[in-house]
């Protein structure tokens, strides 16, 4: 008797040619997988969150398929504005690795004004320069950077591969790293001797240059990477307080100072409104303000499609508040650094030209430039093309005297139709989001902060 139509075989015949197994569920495929990341992101669900946290329950994932993802993931959004909408999303996906794969081999097939205008939103050109540099850096697949301890940067680099995957960098101490071993599981990792940091955020500690037996504060530590950096370059001598308002992070930075062997690290919890850390004054002041982050996009170019225009200015608002504070907490003789991963002109010149103009006993405090490019400057903006990694700002000054006392309010004059003063922060034109820190090479890193 027939089979009817749409019904499965049973019986003697049938367990003798059993149906074929079940493939594999496609969405367990690399593709599907990068395919289903990539569709769940936006703004409140970062690329990298997403990323770290499919490849953490897909567990039986080979390594070169867990690479493959993370690459994929990252060149679609590093190239979205030159694939095919048509295409469906994982074809999206092979698109955007093969346009990666030839820029790699071949940066001179695209054009200079391609790319300055495909490869971040047009707003941004309204408050920075959008150089055709600046646009080729972002393009490039970042490196992956290591701290070492100091005076340990050729030893790292020696025994974690030598010169095929590991070779000394331009700063001090500085490692860069090219291999496809998991950095967490060495010897090395777990004895202390190297941190995950890029190379943009190593130079705001060389601008620092503290001495041994200073006292110093990094109010916004997050999970810490400068305020090791400090310790480290105490000598573990003299005092570091590492502050967050986010108590996660600081656990994270607990557990690297523990790691790294650093007993002249103190962590608090500490938010606006609250005295600072510790008794009286500080030699030095690290403000690692919260920024749009935009020199971290070519890291993190998911961020460049969620960022908004707006966020440019609300945030330069919050850096001025926080700048404030910063300073009082600064001695007589003291330094006080400003640090942005961001290449905005509200979030840095815009910042230091306000601070500059209330602070006149707060001095420009010209220091070297650490990657050896420019001459000494009290304001250095490190481009992603000269840091090979993230774009970072700093600003440093030193506090001469006790601030003056308030100047006594001026006679009365009849004034007709006042226009009332807009801070300059926000009535420049609006401008983006909060990224920062954030890192490509899920597999193998962290955030690099």
């Amino acid at each position: 008797m027939a089979t009817p139509k749409g019904t499965v075989p049973v019986g003697p015949r049938a367990l003798r040619n059993p149906p074929p197994p079940r493939a594999k569920p496609a969405e367990r495929t690399p593709a599907n997988l990068a395919a289903r990341i990539v569709a769940r992101t936006n703004r409140e669900r970062p690329a990298d969150h997403e990323l770290r946290e499919t490849l953490r329950a897909a567990r039986d994932l080979a390594p070169g398929d867990a690479r493959w993802i993370s690459r994929a993931v990252f060149a679609y959004f590093r190239w979205r504005e030159w694939l095919d909408s048509k295409r469906s999303l994982e074809s999206r996906l092979d698109q955007a690795m093969g346009f990666a794969d030839t820029y790699a081999r071949q940066p001179q097939r695209f054009p200079d004004d391609d790319l300055v205008g495909g490869v971040v939103p047009e707003w941004v050109s309204t408050v920075m320069d959008v150089t055709k540099d600046w646009a080729r850096t972002l393009q490039s697949e970042p490196k992956l950077w290591l701290r070492a301890r100091p005076g340990t940067g050729a030893i790292l680099a020696e025994k974690l591969g030598g010169p095929e995957v590991a070779q000394p960098g331009v700063l001090p101490d500085s490692v860069v790293y090219t291999g496809r071993e998991d950095l967490f599981r060495t010897a090395e990792f777990h004895a202390g001797e190297f941190e995950i940091q890029d190379a943009g955020s190593q130079a705001v500690g060389l601008c620092c240059a503290p001495k041994a037996s200073q006292k110093w504060w990094d109010m916004c530590a997050g999970e810490g990477g400068k305020t090791l950096h400090i310790a480290d370059l105490l000598r573990n001598k003299g005092l570091v307080f590492g502050t967050d308002r986010a108590a996660w992070r600081l656990e994270v930075l607990k557990t690297r100072a523990l790691r790294a062997q650093l007993s002249n690290c103190q962590v608090v919890r500490w938010e606006e409104g609250q005295p600072a850390p510790g008794i009286g004054l500080f030699e030095g002041v690290l403000l690692d303000a919260p920024c749009s982050g935009i020199g971290t996009w070519g890291r993190n170019p998911h961020a460049r499609w969620t960022s908004k225009p707006e966020d440019v200015a609300e945030l330069a608002v919050v850096q001025r508040r926080l700048i404030e504070i910063a300073a009082a907490a600064v001695k007589p003789g003291g330094r006080l650094v400003y640090a942005v991963c961001t290449l905005t002109r509200p979030e840095t010149e815009g910042v230091c030209d306000a601070f500059d103009a209330a602070h006149p006993e707060f001095v420009p405090d010209a220091v070297p430039d650490p990657f050896a490019v420019a001459a000494p400057s009290a304001r250095h903006f490190f481009w992603p093309r000269q840091t090979k990694g993230n774009g970072m700002f700093v600003a440093v000054w030193k506090r001469t005297k006790n601030a003056a006392p308030p100047a006594p309010p001026a006679p009365a004059a009849p004034v007709a139709e006042a226009t009332p003063e807009v801070p300059a922060a926000v009535a420049t034109p609006a401008q983006v989001p909060e990224s920062a820190d954030s890192s490509e090479s899920v597999v193998e890193t962290t955030t690099q902060a």
